[in-house]
């Protein structure tokens, strides 16, 4: 897996709405200010 989710993330859902096969899921706490990550065993790499 080549992707990463950084501190540049604007933490508003969005990246989870494009992927394919939903592998962004968000951390704890989610019902706070939360963050993403990428599940590595879920990713396709398919750059989106």
């Amino acid at each position: 897996m080549t992707h990463i989710i950084t501190s540049l993330c604007l933490r508003d859902g969005a990246c989870m709405e494009v992927c394919p096969v939903e592998c962004i899921v968000p951390g704890k706490p989610e019902a706070e200010w939360p963050w993403y990550f990428i599940d590595p065993d879920t990713c396709i790499d398919c750059g989106a």
